[in-house]
């Protein structure tokens, strides 16, 4: 897997049925049934978590008025080169053309604008689920670097003072958090510097995860959008004191790559290994055939799939005649099914069946009635290993590093991320990136630090600076 990562995480993605890229449109590509099931799962968390945390889902229009746009002068800027243009409709030339929306602030502001009389209308917090479209100019990667982005999560929030703006990107790192932790994902929460946050933001916070061959994956983003927006549409409010105010504004969002993580970070040379909360199918029961005993045995496996059912497992009986039992668990393996239950002759005559986890693949003899317990006590096992993998791989690629030459030595030798000592001037920052031809994460948010001199000035270092190679 190290070995070749990029064609060991094309090979999944295919033979594991998730998505298929051979649509002929580049950078776009299929969600197959198994992928949707383990997308519909995921996005099913994040669904949770906002709706308890009162936002609101609603769906927005995909079409963009240039004019719309173009009133946001810095994020226009960032967008004119990534955006798709329709310039007809049908035989007529548009008087307007309209861009496939690349994100939503200059769909969702004006709307709200609409929505919003007074301070009584606020805070608002709203989030959609659907596709955003940028030409992708660099090499396309499923699920990674695609041109149609197909899972865009954005959540939009507004609120009347920055006091509750900034408080609420507390709270969607909070909310980001607990998502990642869910998918057993680890992470590291940056700071984006001033010369790469997202496009109108005053100040932008993001999730990475470091991949198996060493490069780091932008997982999520959270931004603090001052009244940028908000001036530039005219979206104002009436306060308590009976003024106008401009809104104050945040947005967050998740993407495709989320899946992406799943796959990459959690699987081995067998495949997938998927977190019981997501797998589509949490556990698949094999009957081993035996002469004579073929129909006893498959009614043993629909009895045992029926007990799961009523305690809400995703199970299905594997009782395909044609295919033999080890071509079964080849295939359940590579799917990334959490647990595994064979039915032979002796365990049915016991009434037991053997279990084996997709983590370590070790096998355990259970009583069918005391399966609700043996299979809760066998998905904690399962987070449990697949966690501190994850979290051993990310912490063994945090490194420091108190000059450029032993922060480039790391990169190209181990990967992941480096932390070095900066000035927090950003020339300094921008002629670490260039000398390194790395990409600058940002500081870190929990307010960690590498002491030391700044490895460009050499002045004394006042900030934590992270590098990486990054997709």
């Amino acid at each position: 897997m190290l070995s070749d990562f990029s064609e060991w995480f094309h090979q999944t993605l295919d033979r594991a049925g998730i998505v298929d890229y051979r649509y002929p449109v580049k950078g776009c590509g299929v969600w197959l049934a198994y992928g949707m099931k383990l997308r519909n799962n995921t996005l099913g968390l994040m669904r949770l978590l906002l709706d308890d945390s009162g936002h609101e889902e609603m769906l927005f229009p995909t079409f963009v008025p240039q004019d719309l746009l173009a009133m946001e002068a810095t994020h226009v800027k960032s967008f004119e080169g990534e955006a798709y243009w329709i310039t007809h409709g049908g035989y007529n030339l548009l008087d307007v053309r309209l861009a496939l929306r690349p994100t939503s602030e200059a769909i969702i502001t004006p709307m709200v604008k609409l929505w919003t009389r007074s301070h009584a209308d606020l805070p608002r917090k709203i989030y959609q689920i659907g596709s955003i479209f940028r030409y992708e100019t660099k090499a396309t990667k499923p699920l990674i670097r695609v041109r149609e982005v197909s899972t865009f999560k954005e959540a939009h929030t507004f609120h009347a003072t920055h006091e509750d703006a900034d408080a609420q990107v507390k709270i969607a790192i909070s909310i980001y958090t607990k998502f990642f932790d869910e998918l057993l994902l680890p992470y590291s929460v940056s700071a984006r510097p001033a010369w790469d946050r997202f496009a109108g933001a005053i100040n932008s916070v993001a999730f990475d995860t470091v991949f198996p061959d060493g490069k780091i994956l932008q997982i999520g983003t959270v931004h603090d959008l001052g009244q940028n927006f908000s001036k530039a549409f005219d979206a104002t409010f009436e306060t308590k004191e009976g003024t106008r105010e401009y809104l104050w504004q945040t947005s967050y969002g998740i993407s495709e790559r989320v899946i992406a993580a799943l796959v990459a970070v959690h699987g081995d040379d067998h495949g997938l290994i998927l977190p019981p909360k997501v797998a589509p199918i949490q556990v698949v029961v094999v009957p081993v055939p035996f002469k004579g005993k073929e129909d006893m045995l498959n009614e043993a496996g629909k009895k045992v799939q029926k007990e799961l059912l009523s305690i809400g497992i995703r199970a299905i009986v594997d009782d395909r005649p044609a295919i033999t039992p080890g071509s079964k668990y080849y295939e359940w393996e590579l799917k990334g099914v959490p647990l595994r239950m064979e039915i032979g002759p002796r365990e049915a005559e016991k009434g037991e069946v053997t279990l084996v986890t997709r983590t370590a693949r070790k096998k355990l003899q259970v009583k069918i009635e005391s399966l609700p317990a043996s299979v809760k006590e066998a998905f904690e096992s399962i987070e449990r290993e697949i966690k501190e993998n994850a979290w051993t791989w990310q912490r063994s690629h945090l490194h420091q590093a108190q000059d450029l030459d032993k922060a480039k030595k790391l990169i190209e030798t181990d990967g992941g991320i480096v932390e070095v000592p900066w000035c927090g001037n950003g020339d300094c920052g921008t002629k670490i990136e260039e000398a390194l031809d790395v990409r600058v994460l940002g500081t870190p948010v929990d307010g960690s630090q590498v002491s030391g001199k700044c490895v460009i000035c050499k002045g004394e270092a006042k900030e934590t600076l992270r590098l990486a190679k990054a997709y």
